[in-house]
Order: structure tokens, then sequence, then C-alpha cells
């Protein structure tokens, strides 16, 4: 058949299997060469296929090659195309699919733990020195460590390094949210010999142009340095030839570039007030950590149709198209089995085979709400490092989709009508020797004051009271303006659900004073039958429609965005959090006890306890009543950073000074004018280049109104750039998107309805979401 004149693997595998060849030249090159004293031996061996390239299966690629449409085939040609596509379809269905997720090799590629342990050890040195954060301080500890890095890249086919940082604005357009530059390992003599040179300076600092980044006015040309420092909280791990340091980047003048340092700025002031605070009453510790869980959801479409779609391939998400006879109305694809029929299933095991490979314990998988949603989730770790290898995973589903033949959606609301994809933050705090403050049988235990939780709780509550405006910054991202209170997120209203039983036991401690440990409730839930056996299951209902519960000992910020790097997020909750501490600290030094402090800021902040339906449509209205933070537009909640509240909080945390603050808030807006802006330029090119051609050649009565939209469109862009700041621009943004576009829309969803399909360019609704359906979507037979 024709279809066997194709490549039979795909364009990733095809060129791992070229580079191969290019190191077999390079490794026989090496074996000539003389290498320089105490240098390791230059040797490489064939690219070893990574998980990504050697678990692509052959289903995969059939999947891949299966992306002609027929809409640019001649009509004669059809029938022969309908006959390969029926051939390739059944091909599929007996094609075994790829390997199962194995744990084999978990963590080698991940320089911790017994992995470090073997290569630190030839030098004197074993893995606990790596667990004590002040090593890069110590004299002679970071060539040690440069050294056994060195030998465990050469043994695992590496000869190159990066270190790998977080610009800010990265959300929606920067590939893995991050950014390195990658340098080799060896340097070449006066004869032209190669040797391996990585040494302690190399590893700890590194040196970029800060002014290509997102930094607010903070860098210019002429002011351009930005340094590179190693974070100790997060591993070294390594993927395919290269070493990932993880870093933290400053301008010249030591201010923040990027979304790490402000984290381990707020983690630190939260560990400082928070150990002061339970010291004073009768619990040393010797730190307290930020403990966080994020749940990843994502989309997973038919490569072939995300290549006829310009906005998908732009901005990431759709900027028009006609809702199908099939949404997510009948819950049918929440929880249901992941079908072996499409590349789906073997991309997902396939991602977490890459992730176990560095170390991360990516242990959830299933589908979601809407067809073609999906969401992984790994284990609870610390702040610093969860979030970092949330921005791995993310950068491992895009690339590990496409070698599947399909493109992973991060962005929070591709695809209107169906639920949006979020990444909620589950969030806890813990002391250094691993007891949860948030779990009260563990800390009473630990502590033997009860006392203790009642004032946590009523810290923490009077900070979401407090600051409700920042948490709605913090969760601010392009995409979350069609999402959020669209009955799949939490509305705009800062608030938290305590559920009944622990609300009550905080409103009876707050009127009498009572100290008393709270012993979470249990109850028998019996299913009817005698022959199922009854559980055991908390007193408390689930509210997924609250922006932050509590439960499971943990709160989930259910609101955060799926693009989202969460750093900020997590830098708002434990600033906020530690001025909560530090105010109850101060009273009690001042001669206060912690309980009627605690009874003090319950009565002036419990009314941000919400336990009610969030989304009623009623509750907004309710909440402003109250007095709490209701912010529906993110371009609003981004200029709350200068607000003079704020500045001096986070100055007064040592979080951010005032500059950083300002940077940020035009970092953001700029972030969303930038965005707001190629949606509108695409749904420009798209009318012009699809949908008036194809309603000329459909003879639909909708070219004039397409092109006074295109006229409009462009108007408002026109008046964007006029804008007297990023302020006013990013307003103007906010309705174009909201409200113009949607019209403009309106419009080209009716033609599309209209139009035949054999007429119709660009990839629909249909083809892009029902994989299980349409394995080879865009085939029209």
């Amino acid at each position: 058949p024709l279809c066997h004149t194709r490549h039979t693997t795909n364009q990733r595998t095809h060129l791992s299997l070229n580079n191969g060849k290019d190191l077999l030249g390079m490794q026989a090159l090496g074996n000539t060469m003389s290498v320089a004293a105490g240098a390791p031996a230059f040797q490489r061996s064939v690219r070893r296929a990574s998980p990504a390239a050697a678990a692509v299966s052959p289903k995969a690629a059939l999947f891949a090659r299966g992306a002609v449409s027929l809409n640019t085939l001649r009509p004669s040609a059809r029938p022969v195309r309908a006959a390969r596509v029926a051939a390739v379809t059944t091909s599929m269905m007996e094609i075994p699919s790829a390997p199962a997720a194995s744990l084999d090799g978990y963590g080698e590629h991940c320089f911790r733990g017994a992995v470090a342990n073997k290569y630190l050890s030839k030098y004197g040195e074993t893995d606990a020195l790596l667990k004590d954060v002040t090593w890069p301080s110590q004299d002679g500890k970071a060539d040690i460590v440069a050294k056994a890095v060195l030998d465990w890249a050469v043994d695992n086919g590496a000869s190159v390094y990066c270190h790998w940082f977080q610009p800010m604005a990265a959300s929606g357009v920067r590939h893995g949210l991050s950014a390195q530059v990658q340098q080799t390992m060896y340097e070449f003599d006066n004869e032209g010999t190669p040797f391996f040179k990585f040494d302690g300076e190399m590893l700890l600092q590194g040196e970029t142009d800060g002014s290509s980044y997102p930094n607010g006015g903070m860098r210019a040309t002429h002011t351009a340095g930005g340094y590179l420092s190693l974070d100790p909280l997060s591993p070294i791990f390594l993927r395919e030839d290269t070493i990932f340091i993880p870093a933290a980047f400053v301008s010249y003048n030591g201010d923040a570039l990027d979304e790490k340092v402000p984290l381990h700025r707020a983690v630190e002031a939260m560990s400082t007030q928070g150990t002061r605070l339970l010291k004073l009453m009768g619990y040393e510790v010797d730190g307290l950590i930020n403990n966080i869980g994020l749940e990843q959801e994502i989309f997973l479409v038919p490569r072939h149709a995300f290549y006829r779609r310009p906005d998908l391939q732009f901005t990431g998400r759709t900027v028009m198209g006609k809702q199908p006879a099939r949404g997510q109305e009948m819950s049918d694809h929440y929880m249901a089995p992941i079908s072996r029929a499409t590349t789906a299933f073997d991309c997902m095991r396939q991602i977490q085979m890459e992730c176990f490979k560095i170390g991360i314990p990516l242990k959830t998988r299933h589908r979601e709400v809407a067809p073609n949603q999906y969401e992984f989730a790994p284990l609870f770790g610390n702040v610093i490092s969860q979030n970092d290898q949330n921005l791995m995973v993310m950068q491992i589903i895009e690339e590990v989709a496409s070698e599947n033949g399909l493109a992973a959606l991060l962005q929070e609301k591709p695809f209107a009508g169906i639920n949006g994809s979020g990444k909620h933050n589950n969030w806890s705090l813990g002391t250094n020797a691993g007891v949860n403050l948030l779990n009260p049988k563990q800390i009473n235990a630990a502590s033997a004051n009860p006392e203790i939780f009642p004032v946590i709780m009523a810290a923490i509550v009077s900070a979401i009271d407090k600051h409700g405006d920042l948490m709605r910054l913090s969760i601010t991202s392009p995409g979350n303006d069609f999402r959020l209170g669209a009955m799949e997120a939490p509305p705009a209203v800062m608030s938290t659900y305590l559920g009944e039983d622990m609300t009550q036991y905080l409103m009876d401690f707050m009127e009498t004073g009572t100290v008393e440990a709270y012993a979470p409730a249990k109850k028998s839930l019996g299913f009817g039958a005698s022959a199922i056996p009854p559980i055991q299951v908390p007193a408390e209902d689930r509210n997924r429609t609250s922006p932050f519960p509590y439960g499971g000992a943990r709160f989930e910020f259910r609101a955060a965005g799926s693009a989202q790097n969460v750093s900020l997020v997590n830098t708002v909750l434990n600033t906020i959090t530690a001025e909560a501490f530090a105010i109850v600290a101060d009273r009690i030094e001042a001669g206060e006890t912690p309980t009627a402090i605690a009874q003090d800021l319950l009565k002036a902040h419990s009314r941000v306890i919400h336990n009610g339906n969030g989304y009623d449509p009623e509750w907004p209205e309710q909440a402003v009543e109250k007095g709490l933070w209701r912010i529906d537009s993110g371009v609003d909640a981004i200029q709350r950073f200068t607000d003079p509240k704020n500045t001096e909080l986070f100055e007064k945390m040592g979080v951010l000074t005032p500059r950083e603050c300002e940077a940020r808030r035009v970092i953001l807006l700029e972030h969303y004018v930038g965005t707001v802006e190629m949606e509108t330029v695409t749904m420009v090119d798209m009318i012009n280049q699809h949908v008036i051609p194809s309603c000329k050649k459909a003879e639909l009565p909708y070219v004039k109104k397409l092109e006074d939209a295109v006229k409009t469109l462009r108007k408002a862009v026109e008046g964007i750039h006029a804008a007297a700041d990023e302020a006013e621009a990013a307003a103007l943004c906010r309705v174009l998107r909201l409200d113009t576009m949607i019209k403009v829309r309106d419009v080209c969803d009716e033609a599309e309805g209209l139009c035949p399909p054999s007429l119709w360019t660009l990839a629909t609704y249909s083809e892009l979401l029902f994989l299980d359906t349409f394995p080879e979507g865009d085939f029209l037979l």
C-alpha cells in the first residue's frame, strides 16, 4: 500500500537514530584523542534511547502518519485514501500498546540519595552532604560535588550542563516555563584535544542577559547583567545528554528576576515567624517547611488537527469553533477508562516513565470532566522542589504528546462550552521533623499543647480575610479570565471552607476560650447491602466550590490555572501566613495570651469562612456585603500588587521590595496585553485566510459581516497600541477579549454550522475533542 512508503517511525525517533550515528562517530573520534591527565575518559556511547524515544509505539507512529486531511485531496483521490485510512485504523487496533509504566530505574537520573552517594563516596562524602543546604558555602564542598556530578554525567552519556531557571511571564508562551544556556562540560587545549572540565564555580553560578527576559524595568540593554546561583533545595537532574542545575536568577543589583527567589524568601519568612510563634507557645522546632501537591490538568488532542488550528498553535486556546453535538453533558468522561484504542494511554504511561526516571513521583493519572481532558498528580513534597518538578512535568507532557501523534494543551480554557483546566495547589505547613501543623492529631502529640492548633487556624483565617486581594492576584493568568466561577472553578470571591465540624470547634473556642484538642469526627458509611462492608469517612463533605477549602490536613487552592508557574501562588500564601504568625507572636510578647489573641482574630475575620455553595449566583453579592474580597477582573487584581497595604507587607516580610512589586505589576499587565493581542491578530488571520474563503465557496451570507468584524478587531488593536500605559492597554484588552471577540466568534461559529465540512478548512471541535470516537479525527470518508 502507498502508506508503506512513508517512514515507519515518527520524526523524533528518526532524529534520535541520526543522532546515534553522529555519536558513534564522536565516540570513534574520542578514542583516538589524548585526554588530559586526571580527567575522566572521553567516552560517549550511542545515545541511550530515552523512555520518550524508546517507548514510542507503532500505534503512535501510525497515528502520526494519518495526518493528511481528505479536505486537501482531489475528489478522485478520496476513495483511495479512504481505503488506506481503513487499513491504518485496522492496523492500529491490532498493534500492542507501549510497555506499562515501570519503576525500574526510578530516580537514577536524579542526583540525590543512593545515586549521589555512589559518586560522592569516591571523594570521601555521602549523600548527607546534599541534605545540608549550606554545602555550597562550605570550603571545598562545591568542587567535590562538581566532580561527583561530572562522573555521574559521563557514566550516563551526558556531556552538557545548564543552570535551569524560571523567568517571569512564561505562562502560555514559553515551552517548559523555564530558561537555560546549555554548555559542554569539556574544553579544548591548544592542539584541539578535548578534556572534561566541570568545577565548583561552574556548578554554583552562571551569568546571562537579564534585559532579554521580562523584567519590568529592572534591567535595560546598558544595564543587562543577570546572575544565576544553584538552588540546593532542588536536586540536580539529567535528561538526554544534559545535566540540569536548578538555579535562582537576580539582577546585578540583587533584584529578583525570576519566580523562584521570592518563593524562597517567603518560605524563609514563614519559617522564621512560625518557629518564633511555636517557641513562645512552648514548642521548639528547628524550622518550618511548606509542602505542596499539584494536580496538573491537560487536554490531549490529535496533532494533525492541532496543525489545522492556528489559534491553538499560537495562543493555546480556540478563538472560534462551533460546539459539537456532544460535549460533557453526560458526565461520561470523568474517571472513565483511558482507552487503548488511541495513543492517549500510551502517552500517559510514557509521561510517567520519563518522570519516574528523574525522580518525580507522578502517582496519579486519570480522565477529567471534559472530553480529551486528563490529569496527573504527584506525591506531596517541599514547595521548592515540587514547583520545579511541576514545570518539568509540563515540559515532558508537551514533548511526549508530540511523540504519540498528539498535542498537549496546558492553557486554562482551550475550548469554549466545556470545562477548562486548573492546577489545584494542595498546601500544608510542617516542621523540619515532619510534623504537619495542619494535622491536629500530629501537632497535639508532638507539642503536648492543644492550644497551638486553634491558634494556627485562627492566624490563617485572618490572613485569608485580610489579604484575599493578593490571593486573587496570585491566580491571575490570561486563561483564568474564562474559568473562574464558570461552574468548573471557584468564583473570584476569596473565602475558605472549613466544614461544619471544624467551624463549630473554632466558634466554640472563640466564644468560650476553652482549649480542647480538636479531634476530627468520623462517621460510618453503609452501602445498604450486607455483602458490602461499611467504611469510615470524614464527618465533612467535600466542597469543590470553595477557592481555599480545608480538608485532609491541608488547604487546597483550587483556583490556580493549569498553565501557571505556581511560585507566585505559594509566595503569597507563605507571605501572608508569615505576617499572621508574626502578629500573634508580637502580641504574645506584648503580654497577651495566645487564646485571647486567637479569639480576637476569629471574631474579626471568621466572616471569610463560607461552608455553602460558592456557585450560588447570590453568593458573590452576599460576600461583598460581608466585606470579603471580590475582584472579578484579573486586570484589576494585578493592580493590587502595588497597593500600599501589599507593598508594605512584602517589604516587611523581606519577600519583595516596592521596586520588585512594581516590576511584577508591569510584567503581568504586559503579559496579559501580549496574550490578548496575539489572540486577536490570530483571529483576524483565521477569518481572512479560512472563514471568509470557506463562506465564499459555500455561498454563505456572512462575508460582509466578517469583513466588518476584521475591521473592528484591527481598530481595537490600534487602540491598545495607543493606550497611555500598560494598565489602560490591559483594560482595553479585557473588553476586547470578553466582549468584542466573543461577538465576532458568534458570527464565525454560525457560519461554520452552515458550511459543508468539505469546504471548512479549520479543524472542528468534533475532530479535536473526541479521540475515542474518531482517533483519525480529520478523515472525512
